[in-house]
């Protein structure tokens, strides 16, 4: 298991790191002694976020959620759109753009059309917006993807995730470490998720991280792994379809990733091939016209007999509607998708079913 002296600490920040610490702990006493008042809602509203920046896997985890319930309820994702160039409450439609919303909403409309996708800075404006729409539109559930730290919404459900290299317990408050806020606070949150844990995780590995979290009584854990799905191709109708077992190990691959951990999608793709070409941007990275050019020069060098460009689900949705992706990339880009396994998962599904069902039934009482 990953230890603390492996995660980098900006220690000679310690100082930023007290002063910011402060600053949080101001803000939640506002908030805990009811001086910032935070609002409760008639339907069952769910939180999906962490203690740190950086990826811990939100965006697959909040897609199993919805596949759970999305054939029982209306449910409606509301995220606060990073890096949209738009501003306010905005609903997607079925033409939406991933500028008009940012990545992950764009993403999770593409994939589950039927299901409400809005976003939102200001949460309570965006429930509200949600809450009155016609009656036969107006969501049952709502998923609030990475509003932890907003606590002008109070959740009837907060699920908290934390990756397995970096175990929130390991680590520090900005900027020394990553952490949003003081390890104390992971009491708010009713349900914690171990991410990216490894495939030969065993029963003791799991009892030493439980142990080390020091859970309250009424707090559930639960740990998931990463699954690669099948290859798909950006561009459908350009592209013809792929399999992994497809690549050959002398196919050259030009791995794209604009994501906050690309380490295990460069790992998965040197499984298909010897000749893979990572290239690396900061999460969320808008792709100019300058980089484009730059990767079909590099593309354009491949002189293998097959090549492919191959991206993750997030740069996918970036991509797909960018004017200034080269015409000639469209049959050979591809993305790889992955889901989340839970390692127990029944148990989990049941949770939040049974969330779902109390808070209605509670709710007519």
């Amino acid at each position: 298991m990953q230890k603390n002296d492996k995660i980098k600490l900006n220690c000679y920040l310690s100082p930023l790191s007290f002063l910011y610490g402060i600053g949080v702990w101001l803000r939640n006493q506002l908030f805990d002694r009811d001086i910032l008042h935070s609002e409760q809602y008639s339907i069952p509203v769910i939180c999906i976020g962490n203690l740190s920046v950086g990826g811990t896997g939100k965006t697959p985890h909040t897609e199993y959620i919805i596949r759970l319930l999305k054939d029982k309820y209306r449910v409606a994702v509301l995220s606060r759109g990073y890096k949209r160039q738009t501003s306010g409450f905005v609903l997607a439609g079925s033409e939406c753009s991933s500028s008009e919303i940012g990545d992950e909403p764009f993403q999770m409309k593409n994939k589950f059309p039927d299901i409400l996708v809005a976003v939102d800075a200001n949460r309570r404006r965006g429930i509200r917006n949600l809450l009155s729409l016609p009656e036969q539109e107006k969501p049952e559930v709502i998923l609030l993807d990475d509003a932890y730290q907003h606590r002008y919404v109070r959740p009837s459900l907060s699920i908290v995730l934390t990756d397995y290299h970096r175990l929130f317990y390991h680590d520090k408050l900005m900027p020394v470490g990553r952490l949003r806020e003081p390890i104390s606070n992971i009491n708010r949150a009713d349900i914690v998720v171990v991410t990216k844990c490894r495939k030969d995780m065993m029963p003791m590995d799991f009892c030493v991280i439980e142990e080390n979290m020091k859970l309250q009584a009424h707090q559930s854990l639960f740990f998931t792994r990463i699954i690669y799905g099948e290859i798909e191709p950006v561009f459908p109708s350009e592209a013809r379809p792929l399999k992994r077992e497809d690549i050959g190990k002398e196919d050259e691959v030009l791995l794209i990733s604009g994501i906050a951990a690309p380490l295990p999608f460069i790992s998965e793709a040197k499984k298909y091939s010897d000749k893979v070409l990572p290239v690396i941007f900061p999460d969320h990275h808008t792709f100019s016209k300058s980089d484009l050019k730059k990767l079909d020069t590099a593309f354009k060098k491949m002189t293998s007999a097959r090549r492919l460009i191959l991206v993750t689900e997030k740069d996918a949705a970036r991509l797909k509607n960018n004017p200034l992706v080269p015409e000639n990339w469209k049959k050979f880009l591809y993305c790889l998708p992955i889901v989340i396994q839970f390692y127990n998962g029944q148990s989990f599904d049941e949770t939040i079913k049974k969330h779902i069902i109390t808070f209605k039934k509670n709710s007519i009482l």
